[in-house]
């Protein structure tokens, strides 16, 4: 797995901010009662997480196992404007105590002081999680400001039964994929005799970065990325590199012939339900679907395939999801009393079966295997990818931003069939460049 650095012990300015706004948490943490719960240490355990219902669903049984083993009660809020939200609580210096959330936002919460540091060796079950998983949390003043929960990488999912009716092979290059897109998109795949069918879902919305969420793992495949690291904790753009270059003119070309759904470039996970509603046969994304998928459109009805290789090779997307310890809050050991069920065998079992939609997907508990604890060897491409495949953002600096105008800059390029690609990139690398610039990353 491609892995940052640690970076410099201070950010200058922005980290001068950062310690700033993580004071007047805690101060006023410490000072208020009553309205603000995380202040009062008897009150519930407030726990957000950024959930749908169906997931939601899940934490709530994990959540119920956890009082009934402890005691401590547990204030749930699942949340799907979750950033936004999370803001507005900051804004008023009211975090909740714990929140569940993605690995890669980590950066952009402790610059902004939202969180509290964790002592990892005081973490119970510390040791079953592995010394790579436990790095991915770890800020650039060197200190770790989450314990992991869950880890994924991305894989291809495809209509098996429309690719055997239209004679194609499962695709191994992009060559096959675009190839088996179009089939899908002009070969009336479902037989229904109508012209209603797509190749690949999207969600290339440029809300929360979708577009380059979703990119990303082909432009790895391209030999490309967004940002490299270029020594001493520095980091430079390469969205405008060759195999950048390469990759973002391959989607494109996907956009442009009509290979993807309609209202792609708006479209975000939420509102693209393409593949389960048989409409769409490709969609490449997180193991997380295979359970609502195995329903609709049911599971003989497709299959899970390691990412076709592009000129750089096979290459996916890897993330997860942190606990994170928000700043202010006065329940220290029940923060990490959650935090230690949550990562133990029982939990993260918890967390794998059910019957909405999984909150853990590959355990970063070591004493557990995905494929043998579900029964179902899909996740071993998934594991497989995870392990000697897959890219990851960068955890420590604050990547918001810069995963935004990314999917700023793709969007607008997908949008422009006669756009100039190289032209495009390299505008977009100067944003990314001035980006890292103002957070003192820039070489």
């Amino acid at each position: 797995m491609e892995r940052f650095s640690r970076g410099p012990r201070s950010r200058r300015a922005r980290g001068a901010l950062a310690l700033l706004v993580s004071g007047a948490l805690i101060t006023t943490a410490s000072g208020c009662g009553g309205e603000d719960s995380s202040a009062d240490s008897d009150a519930p355990l407030e726990v957000w997480t950024r959930s749908a219902p169906d997931p939601a669903a899940t934490y709530k049984k994990i959540f119920a196992a956890f009082t009934e083993k402890t005691g401590i009660k547990v204030n749930y809020q699942p949340v799907v404007e979750f950033d936004k939200q999370l803001q507005s609580r900051a804004s008023s210096k009211n975090l909740p105590d714990v929140m569940i959330n993605d690995s890669g936002s980590m950066g952009t919460y402790q610059s902004q002081g939202l969180l509290l540091p964790v002592d990892r060796e005081s973490v119970a079950g510390q040791e079953d999680i592995s010394e790579d998983t436990w790095k991915t949390t770890v800020g650039l003043d060197g200190d770790y400001y989450g314990v992991p929960f869950s880890r994924q990488a991305q894989v291809t999912l495809v209509r098996k039964d429309w690719r055997e009716k239209v004679g194609h092979p499962v695709p191994e290059t992009w060559e096959d994929l675009a190839k088996l897109a179009e089939a899908f998109t002009t070969e009336d795949p479902d037989g229904n005799g109508k012209d209603d069918t797509y190749g690949m879902v999207v969600p290339g919305s440029t809300e929360r970065g979708y577009l380059s969420w979703w990119a990303s793992s082909y432009v790895w495949q391209g030999g490309g990325g967004y940002v490299e690291e270029a020594g001493d904790g520095k980091y430079r753009a390469v969205v405008d590199s060759p195999g950048s270059v390469k990759a973002v003119t391959w989607i494109k070309e996907q956009f442009c012939e009509k290979r993807v759904q309609p209202g792609a470039l708006t479209a975000n996970t939420m509102n693209a339900p393409h593949f389960q509603e048989g409409t769409a046969g490709i969609y490449h994304t997180g193991a997380y679907y295979f359970i609502p998928y195995d329903k609709r459109p049911g599971k003989d009805k497709y299959e899970v395939i390691a990412p076709p290789a592009g000129p750089g090779g096979v290459a996916t997307l890897a993330e997860g999801e942190n606990i994170y310890f928000g700043a202010g809050s006065k329940k220290t050991e029940a923060q990490q009393k959650l935090a230690e069920f949550l990562i133990s065998p029982e939990a993260q079992q918890l967390g794998m079966k059910t019957e909405t939609q999984a909150v853990v997907r590959l355990p970063v508990n070591t004493t557990l295997d995905a494929a043998e604890v579900l029964g179902d060897e899909r996740w071993k491409v998934v594991q497989e990818m995870y392990e000697n495949s897959s890219h990851s953002f960068p955890a420590a600096i604050d990547f918001t931003p810069i995963r935004q105008s990314v999917a700023e800059g793709l969007n607008k390029l997908f949008a422009d069939c006669g756009g100039d690609v190289e032209t495009g990139l390299k505008q977009l690398a100067e944003t990314v460049d001035k980006e890292l610039e103002s957070q003192d990353l820039l070489p």
